[in-house]
């Protein structure tokens, strides 16, 4: 078993950190002793933040308010950070976003920067920070993934699944190569999580009716997730039901998962009209 994470005085870089399990992420880190670079799109929310952290935890936190879909942003993020003076300690790939309706729906540009936020910048993130932390033998990378990766993609949301199920695959990787070397790599898997993510895809009316039992906090999401980094996990998935989800998805044929994945389709359509 390992150590548990050691969190005083350490930077943690947060994406997608001014709502949702970004935002908690960075309660629970800050909570801990950490110093927090917040990486989001919302300047003011980011500010709001900054306050926040700074008053209830005596923390110092650094706002980065840059757009994770303009390549030269993880650029921006380094200089930044170069400015400061700070080397990253634990790096969480939180932003993401889902693009809803079918794939010839949306502009190409569109497709572009969900691409650029869900592969192009967790990829140049970790480049970017993983030399410093072999230096030091020590760093911790978390991706935040979803059940979605481990199910057959659905119409509607073409490319979620793919990139989360890229994203899975990416981290197992990452994990495999660095582990001798200090490197605690965990890719997160929650499920349905109260956030704003259901209110950006225009689904809020059809999750909302789900029982109970299938939601989890961002909060608990965040806390079980450094449980887990502690222990050495190297997948993650947050939730009782989830990991249940999961498992009959293994062993469920693959021709009544597409049946699944028809049915779910459509009601997602019939929401969002």
């Amino acid at each position: 078993m390992q150590k548990p994470i050691q969190l005083s005085n350490k930077v943690a870089l947060v994406t997608g950190a001014s709502a949702g399990i970004g935002r908690a992420y960075c309660e629970f880190l800050a909570a801990r002793g950490a110093i927090i670079v917040a990486v989001a799109r919302r300047e003011e929310r980011l500010l709001e933040l900054q306050v926040s952290l700074a008053t209830r935890y005596q923390t110092r936190v650094i706002p980065i308010p840059c757009d994770l879909s303009d390549p030269n942003a993880c650029f921006l993020i380094r200089q930044a950070l170069d400015a400061a003076g700070l080397e990253i300690d634990v790096l969480v790939n939180n932003a993401g976003y889902g693009v809803p309706g079918k794939f010839l729906m949306s502009e190409w540009q569109r497709h572009r920067d969900f691409e650029q936020v869900m592969i192009g910048s967790v990829t140049q993130l970790c480049y970017e920070f993983l030399p410093a932390m072999i230096a030091r033998r020590q760093g911790v990378i978390i991706n935040v993934a979803s059940i979605a990766g481990f199910l057959p993609g659905t119409s509607g949301h073409t490319a979620y699944a793919a990139v989360k199920a890229w994203l899975i695959n990416f981290s197992e990787s990452l994990a495999f190569e660095y582990e001798n070397v200090g490197i605690r790599v965990c890719v997160v898997c929650p499920g349905f999580t109260y956030s704003e993510f259901h209110d950006v895809t225009g689904t809020r009316k059809l999750v909302a009716a789900l029982p109970a039992v299938m939601w989890m906090t961002a909060e608990s999401v965040v806390e079980q997730s450094i449980d887990a980094v502690s222990r050495g996990h190297i997948v993650f998935i947050p939730g009782f039901v989830n990991r249940m989800i999961v498992r009959a998805a293994r062993w469920m044929p693959r021709s009544l998962l597409y049946w699944l994945a028809r049915r779910e389709s459509q009601r997602f359509r019939n929401s969002a009209e």
